[in-house]
């Protein structure tokens, strides 16, 4: 604790220190040791921010609307500081926070309708169910609802409304229908489904099954429903929109699960990740030690079923008190003219909207724009690299992190490639650790001891963090079963629990980190491992490429799994196969040279832009079940060429070498 004190006063105390470093040419080394302390400090400003904020909601008065969760204490907080400063921009509409506390009111009041609870103007509570004769029965406190909206504002007031209501909220992926939908609800315990009119003629198969799982059903909006299914947003705007007691709201234990948000599912049906209070109220953080501050205007695109959308997109701007635009759908050809019409000043990415935006045809609207901070993840060096020289001058600050894990890094000093630093300063405040890890068994090198092995600098090594009351692992909804592998033990000392990120991630001799792969992309080829990044960055760089996909597949009579990458052309280039063949044999070892290549008008992507690589490992290489050209290695001739049914014959007898 004593150090923490201390840290502010750092600066001051290593100044001779950091005077003899610039006077030995050390100057690199103090910018980046300059940049550590900045951020230290500024990470413990927030901290003490945080804590602050917790202890007011716990102190204040339960009857009141200020004594809940710190969701709900923190939006009402606003909406008395700062009620006529815009919060929220969607199309044409605008609100401001006393606008956005109102309208969440009313959706908490609907909701405490539907759990039996209702309370009058006047203040006066009344316990009996008040509902619609025959509705279903009422919604127990801690009840979960989902919602299977698009990104809007009723989204937003619906989510807050239930926070306000001691409800927890199941953010269900969009696209999810019939099996994987039903799993995503029975995963969480769902008792209500609140859906998008727009998506009932989609859902139509579905109802006799969401009905038979005993959920009461909402319509969010005034279309025509069929019977059984209520509009949610009439009833909301027939409540008053006075606040409802923070009792309503108020966690027991500052662990307890208020959210849940479902990862994506690219390696198998998506899982229920339990959101704390904690969480929420860390997220609330997130843009304050990204640099942005209250005057900010954020440009939001991402799905707010996601991580990046909900969490650190709207609760990281109420976190500062900012604006946010939210979009429901991302527009590249769209995205300079809204932010000279907003005047945008902070843009949240995934690393595939900054591809998209480069790779459009230049615009007067990207000039003379005030956006001066992209935050994000995800972002590869080549479009990084594009994306500051054409729109700049800009901050690029790529960060890291996971739904449901308990470790983020944040590349506060803008290093090209990285997505964080290892100093000791930043793992002192967020600690976390590098291991050795064996891609063939699939699980951490450990030493004779039994505990695993840290990493050296330039070593691909998987991040662990380790678990603690400050940062903890919930796991997910449907039992503890389904968190495990997440858990290593016994990592370094007898007895001690780390988090799995899952994630390969390499520390420079600089301190700088690199993500390198997942751990179920990087694969083993000819004895040695392949990362699935390294081999697309070396093909981006060609300029008739404009998105690469790599992935590794297994051909019958070889160990391991061969390299294959499927390739979209950039226009108006044609695919040269004979420049393709020199550059990977330039530029990679030959373990690494993609064995097959299969050309595509556009790559299979999930609603978070995350390349669809086990779905693309599944579909293999036959050229009888593809439609796309496909081409293979010939290693002995030295070039791509095209794969053949007879070739494909080859290949399978042995006679093709690759």
């Amino acid at each position: 604790m004593a150090a923490l004190l201390l840290l502010p006063l750092l600066p001051l105390l290593l100044l001779p220190l950091l005077l003899l470093l610039r006077k030995l040419h050390l100057w690199p080394g103090l910018r980046w040791l300059a940049a550590d302390l900045a951020f230290a400090v500024r990470a413990l400003r927030c901290k003490r921010a945080l804590r602050a904020r917790a202890l007011a909601a716990a102190a204040a008065d339960p009857r009141g609307p200020e004594g809940g969760c710190s969701l709900a204490w923190r939006l009402a907080q606003l909406a008395r500081q700062r009620p006529a400063h815009i919060f929220l921009i969607h199309g044409a509409r605008r609100f401001s926070y006393a606008e956005a506390e109102r309208e969440s009111n009313r959706a908490a009041r609907a909701f405490l309708r539907a759990r039996g609870w209702y309370a009058g103007p006047g203040g006066a509570e009344d316990e009996r169910a008040t509902g619609v004769a025959g509705a279903a029965a009422p919604l127990e406190p801690g009840a979960t609802v989902a919602l299977l909206l698009p990104a809007c504002p009723e989204f937003l007031w619906l989510w807050f409304g239930l926070a306000k209501a001691g409800l927890r909220a199941a953010f269900v992926p969009a696209a999810l229908r019939r099996g994987p939908l039903l799993h995503c609800l029975r995963s969480c315990g769902a008792r209500a489904l609140v859906l998008a009119p727009e998506f009932l003629e989609s859902l139509e198969p579905d109802l006799p099954a969401l009905r038979a799982l005993g959920l009461r059903l909402w319509a969010a909006g005034p279309e025509t429903h069929p019977a059984g299914i209520s509009d949610l947003l009439a009833e909301a705007s027939a409540e008053v929109d006075e606040p409802v007691p923070g009792y309503l709201s108020a966690p027991q234990s500052i662990m307890d699960t208020c959210l849940y948000i479902f990862t994506s599912g690219t390696t198998g049906l998506p899982k229920a990740a339990r959101i704390s209070h904690l969480k929420i109220l860390q997220c609330q953080a997130f843009y304050e030690l990204c640099g942005a501050h209250q005057e900010d205007v954020i440009y939001l695109a991402l799905p707010l079923y996601h991580m990046s959308g909900s969490l650190l997109g709207v609760v990281g701007c109420l976190g500062i008190g900012a604006t946010v635009v939210l979009k429901s759908k991302f527009s590249a050809g769209q995205f300079w003219e809204d932010c000279q019409q907003h005047r945008v000043t902070v843009f949240q990415y995934i690393g595939e909207l900054c591809r998209y935006l480069v790779n459009q045809p230049p615009s007067k609207a990207e000039h003379g724009h005030k956006v001066r901070l992209a935050v994000g993840s995800g972002l590869r060096p080549d479009t990084w690299e594009r994306f500051v020289r054409r729109f700049g001058p800009l901050q690029v600050l790529e960060t890291y992190g996971l739904t449901e894990g308990n470790v983020a890094t944040f590349n506060y000093t803008g290093q090209l490639g990285a997505v964080g630093r290892a100093s000791w300063l930043y793992k002192h405040v967020f600690p976390f650790s590098l291991i050795r890890y064996d891609v063939t068994t699939g699980q951490p090198i450990r030493d004779t001891q039994g505990h695993c092995v840290a990493t050296c600098p330039g070593e691909p090594g998987l991040l662990v963090a380790p678990v603690s009351q400050q940062s903890p692992f919930l796991g997910y909804a449907g039992g503890p079963e389904l968190g495990r592998g997440k858990l290593l033990k016994n990592v370094f000392r007898p007895g001690d629990v780390f988090f799995n990120t899952g994630d390969l991630l390499v520390c420079d001799d600089q301190g700088f980190l690199r993500f390198h792969d997942r751990t179920g992309d990087t694969f083993r080829w000819k004895g040695e491992n392949v990362a699935t990044t390294e081999v697309a960055e070396a093909l981006e760089s060609l300029d008739f490429l404009q998105e690469v996909n790599v992935y590794g597949v297994t051909v019958p009579g070889h160990e391991g799994r061969a390299g294959m990458a499927a390739l979209v052309l950039r226009a108006p280039h044609s695919l040269d196969l004979v420049r393709l063949y020199a550059h990977v044999s330039e530029n990679l070892p030959p373990y690494a040279w993609p064995r097959f290549l299969r050309l595509q008008e556009s790559l299979a992507t999930t609603e978070t832009f995350k390349q669809q690589k086990v779905r693309m490992a599944k579909e293999g290489f036959d050229p009888s079940a593809l439609s796309d050209p496909l081409y293979v290695l010939d290693q002995a001739g030295g070039a791509y060429l095209p794969l053949t049914a007879a070739r494909y014959s080859a290949l399978l007898a042995g006679d093709l070498r690759i």
